[in-house]
């Protein structure tokens, strides 16, 4: 028997050993995860056998990461202090970087890693995001998304790679690779492909809508990338909000079970998405294949007692709750926590340090879609004589999107993070003039006008619900931003900041060149670099680009497969400074 066969062996039997001596409480806990603040108190994650904690938008622990590995310190020595000693995993959505920890690096949200189509590129990122993650107290992300978006209406287009299977297939493997390593070092953590399945695919891209693919389509389509992340071992998977053909996901037991479980053979945890008990059938759910639980916003009790009395009552049977602790039970062995449990502490000084960030700023770079180019405006010459016009210009907050120390993103600068405009002031040679409103009269050989999309996530940023306000289009305060210094007969560079294609047909009609640079994160100043011709652009578009608004009339948008619908620019355009796509 090899070595890898054998340590396989060794767990099986480990696990097998557990689960002989739980009692249904310590099951139950087991499949129960909870924030550590609101849902529980005092030493209820020891009274309650909890399995998993995981941190969100709330209070924080503390301005600096030592204050956040105390916490989780605390929490798992009363993990380990049951009967049992089963350590907890800590989850976190770190989707572009530890975004929840103000002054880690915050690199380029996937739609702009998907213009990079660069693997080695999102393996370094998942690698320095599961280092930054592990040093402020986590062995678990939900991370990688992996949806394909065929409605740039959903406010989660931005948390996606591409439209692409082909593209996102290639990058969910890496991601996987990259967040995992051999999970068994302090600086891997375990990956989560999210959301399983048909999120970005709904009618009308409603988040949370109904996916209306059939099941060939969703086979051949969306599939793919899960049975790629399954292939690298990713550890969890996470059921989704949509449903499929009116069957909610987190229910769908032929989708969970018999397909992701059984033909795909995935070993590791299904787990629920926020809330996902009370919201989408209770133990229907388990019965499905859910293994964890996010008993969260009041649903603690519910659930351990709900199922407790579904065992009894043989509505659930024991057998699919031990499959679920064995399933959660496996991932804590391979990334050996129960030998290495807490966080270690000399990872908190690498949270931020100059190497990730130029990691970050290189994704930036290579994200970059250069969309016009007339008369070759670009690159600037260093000794052009610039205004840089629009707030976003100087905000590394609007720069970031969602998801970016705050679950809706952040209109302020946060710690650490560039801006675009110094990012032009650092390399002009000349003083760069600064208008954040347009309202102002800059003597200008070139106008760098920076328009966007202020930050959102999840259904806040659907296009046409009722939470929202977010549009396919720009504002007309944005829209006048051009407008301004097309008029005054200076030349205009758009740069747009974005987490979806968006309709400017007009906009890039009107501007000399056009720059589309998705979300960067917290290295804004990489966008200068490429402007000023340090750098080529490398980037092509991951979607296919609206040209009106009336390419979404229908369920889904231009970018949809075998859709009669001719885009403004195909998946995969992008120029260079030689003028080749």
């Amino acid at each position: 028997m090899d070595k890898k066969l054998k340590n396989v062996q060794i767990i099986e039997e480990k696990i097998e050993s557990l689960i002989a001596m739980m009692s249904v409480d310590e099951m139950i806990g087991q499949m129960t995860q909870v924030r550590h603040f609101d849902d529980i108190s005092g030493d209820d994650v020891r009274t309650k056998f909890i399995g998993s904690v995981i941190h969100t938008q709330g209070p924080v622990p503390g301005q600096h990461a030592s204050e956040w590995q105390a916490k989780f310190f605390e929490l798992q020595k009363q993990a380990l202090s049951t009967r049992l000693g089963i350590p907890l995993l800590f989850g976190v959505d770190a989707i572009h970087g530890q975004n929840t920890f103000e002054g880690a690096t915050i690199f380029p949200h996937n739609i702009g890693l998907g213009a990079t189509a660069n693997p080695d590129l999102v393996r370094q990122i998942a690698e320095i995001t599961a280092l930054e993650a592990q040093a402020t107290g986590f062995n678990w992300v939900f991370s990688p998304c992996v949806a394909i978006p065929y409605n740039e209406k959903w406010g989660r287009v931005y948390e996606a790679f591409s439209e692409s299977t082909e593209i996102t297939v290639e990058l969910t493997r890496a991601s996987v690779r990259g967040h995992q390593g051999s999970l068994k070092k302090s600086k891997n953590v375990l990956a989560t492909a999210k959301h399983f399945i048909g999120d970005g695919a709904t009618d009308f891209g409603v988040e949370g809508g109904n996916t209306s693919l059939s099941m060939n389509e969703v086979r051949e389509r969306l599939l793919p990338p899960y049975q790629a992340a399954v292939e690298e071992g990713v550890g969890a998977v996470m059921a989704s909000f949509n449903q499929l053909d009116g069957l909610s996901m987190h229910a769908h037991k032929k989708l969970i079970t018999d397909i992701l479980k059984g033909e795909l053979k995935f070993d590791g945890i299904m787990v629920s998405d926020w809330k996902g008990y009370s919201r989408f059938g209770e133990t229907d759910i388990i019965n499905a294949g859910i293994d964890m639980v996010m008993a969260v916003d009041g649903d603690l009790d519910g659930f351990q007692n709900g199922l407790k009395e579904a065992l009894a009552s043989g509505v659930v049977a024991l057998e699919r709750v031990k499959d679920a602790v064995r399933r959660i039970l496996r991932q804590k062995f391979r990334l050996s926590l129960f030998e290495n449990p807490f966080p270690d502490k000399k990872q908190t000084k690498k949270i931020g340090i100059k190497a990730h960030r130029e990691v970050a700023r290189q994704a930036v770079r290579e994200s970059l879609v250069l969309l016009k180019n007339r008369e070759n405006i670009l690159p600037l010459g260093k000794d052009a004589k610039i205004v840089v016009v629009g707030e976003f210009a100087d905000n590394s907050g609007l720069q970031s999107g969602g998801w970016t120390v705050n679950w809706q993103g952040t209109k302020e600068n946060y710690k650490g993070a560039t801006t675009i405009l110094e990012g032009f002031r650092k390399i002009s040679k000349v003083e760069v003039a600064y208008d954040r409103d347009g309202s102002e009269n800059h003597e200008a050989d070139v106008a760098v006008v920076v328009v966007g999309e202020t930050p959102y996530a999840e259904f806040f940023g659907d296009i046409g619900g009722e939470m929202n306000a977010y549009r396919l289009t720009l504002t007309e305060a944005h829209r006048q931003l051009i407008n301004n210094y097309v008029q005054k007969g200076i030349k205009v560079i758009t740069i747009l900041i974005s987490g979806r294609p968006l309709v400017v047909t007009s906009e890039i009609a009107h501007s000399d060149a056009f720059v589309v640079a998705w979300l960067p994160g917290s290295e804004g100043d990489g966008i200068a670099e490429v402007l000023y011709g340090e750098h080529d652009f490398k980037g092509k578009l991951p979607h296919s680009w609206p040209k009106s608004e009336d390419d979404y009339a229908g369920k889904y948008g231009p970018n949809f497969w075998g859709n009669a619908i001719q885009p403004l620019f195909p998946i995969g355009f992008g120029l260079k400074y030689a003028g080749n796509k």
